[in-house]
């Protein structure tokens, strides 16, 4: 059967003769790993913008101690607010290259903020409790958020996944 639209057989999506899309096993496997961790990384995000509307002065505190400004609390709600906005969209997978890379972007700046303790990640303090440890989960998240939209698309899980395949419109994208 020729291919009407896609890559090849081998790994990617194929159209039927009735032109239903038909994801392969690898397809499948590649757009549930992505949905795993789409969903992952919009969670992490979305609890940290939902902190920032339930305690907003915690989040003037900080931004007046790591960038030396301050922000209102207005500023705070508002700017949580657009974080649980795009988390919702990255949940769904819809505005892709927006939505997860606004995300992505936002993180690489609370990455940029914290290098001291990429250089000492097994400090602690005079507890014994490990001072560093999320700077370096902080890595990890950045690196899952440089995978996911390198990997946009391969994710077929999601609304703009599924737009895609069925070739509607492209401001999805």
């Amino acid at each position: 059967m020729p291919l009407a639209r896609g890559y090849s057989e081998r790994g990617s999506y194929e159209m039927a003769l009735n032109d239903k899309i038909v994801l392969s096993p690898q397809d499948k496997l590649d757009g549930l790993a992505l949905l795993v961790m789409r969903l992952g990384l919009a969670w992490f995000i979305f609890l940290w913008a939902a902190h920032k509307v339930i305690t907003p002065a915690q989040y003037q505190n900080l931004a007046r101690h790591f960038d030396d400004v301050d922000v209102s609390l207005m500023q705070v709600y508002m700017l949580g607010g657009v974080q649980i906005a795009l988390c919702v969209l990255v949940a769904v997978g819809l505005f892709r290259y927006l939505s997860y890379g606004s995300l992505l972007v936002m993180h690489f700046f609370t990455v940029t903020r914290r290098w001291e303790g990429f250089f000492d990640p097994f400090a602690v303090n005079d507890r014994g409790f490990p001072v560093n440890r999320n700077q370096v989960i902080d890595l990890a998240v950045l690196g899952a958020f440089i995978a996911l939209v390198l990997l946009i698309r391969r994710d077929h899980f999601s609304i703009g996944g599924w737009l895609a395949r069925h070739d509607r419109l492209r401001w999805w994208m």
